[in-house]
């Protein structure tokens, strides 16, 4: 079997190939080739197995991540990276922030939402029961107030160039989260997903939202379920899928596929799996799958 290490950085500091041969040479592996995937910013080695015995990814990984700093690097095997499923969180991964929290401000509510948001993040609180805590203090709230936050968004660097260079190669691209239907739609648009779901907010009569959203809630369960039926829809295993987002309502969509990122991710998630993206852009997730920057599209 080979295996493919991908180190990024921003940039790269010297000498960090030999450094990172050395260590998976610990493991078993040895050097057989390299490419620069993004000119002194993500590099590629490509190993094969001294002794036939498994690798242990996420040993090597952690490894790997303590001797080269401030870089993210991916062990992965060679066969099979370049996936045909993405499904992907947003709130704090395909955008920067949390837009109930952005919700919460025009009423004068962003400290203590904000607060409930995070601990629901880190998973410390029931996921829907703190979104219920969050929804009620919307009440009375313009519903148009969702729409002016989906038009301000800050999508986060590389979030289009991930799904263009994807669906350019045959990906099927879903937008899934535990945030608002109003904010996902002009999210898919924007940055080109097949499809998104998320949670909706009920409004009253009077144009404002009642403080209730509709059940069931978009949690992670059902961020899982949806990743089951899209590899389904699609005829392609787990092992041909990414998932990728930030919180502990993630874990068990990205622990399912077959490369599960965490993107600057809260630790609950970042124990789920041994592939991180912590000090460069969502572009790295095409990196660990072999593009180079002239297969970048988007």
């Amino acid at each position: 079997m080979r295996v493919a290490l991908v180190i990024i950085g921003a940039p790269l500091p010297d000498g960090v190939e030999q450094t990172a041969a050395d260590i998976a040479g610990a493991f078993g592996l040895s050097a057989v080739s390299g490419a620069i995937l993004s000119p002194d910013r993500a590099v590629e080695l490509i190993f094969e197995m001294i002794e036939r015995r498994p690798v242990d990814f996420a040993a090597a990984g952690q490894a790997l991540r303590k001797a080269l700093p401030e870089l993210d690097v991916a062990l992965l095997p060679e066969e099979g990276r370049r996936k045909r499923v993405l499904c992907a969180d947003m709130d704090a991964t395909m955008v920067v922030g949390e837009t109930i929290d952005e919700l919460a401000a025009a009423l004068g509510k962003a400290d203590v939402v904000s607060a409930i948001t995070e601990r629901a993040m880190r998973g410390e609180l029931d996921f829907e029961a703190a979104l219920d805590q969050r929804v009620a203090m919307l009440a009375g709230l313009e519903a148009t107030a969702i729409d002016e936050v989906a038009r301000g968004l800050t999508y986060s660097t590389g979030a289009r160039e991930l799904v263009q260079t994807m669906k350019t190669h045959g990906a099927r691209c879903v937008l899934v989260s535990g945030g608002f239907d109003r904010v996902t739609g002009v999210v898919r648009e924007a940055l080109g997903f097949d499809l998104d779901r998320a949670n909706h907010l009920e409004v009253g009569p009077d144009g404002r939202l009642t403080g209730k959203a509709r059940k069931p809630i978009v949690d992670s369960a059902y961020k899982r379920a949806l990743l089951l039926e899209t590899a389904a829809e699609e005829g392609v295993d787990l092992a041909d899928c990414l998932a990728i987002g930030d919180g502990a309502n993630d874990r068990p969509m990205v622990a399912a596929a077959g490369l599960g990122i965490a993107y600057q991710a809260k630790p609950l998630l970042r124990e789920a799996t041994p592939y991180h993206i912590t000090y460069t852009c969502l572009r790295s997730a095409l990196y660990f799958q072999g593009y180079s920057d002239a297969e970048i599209v988007g």
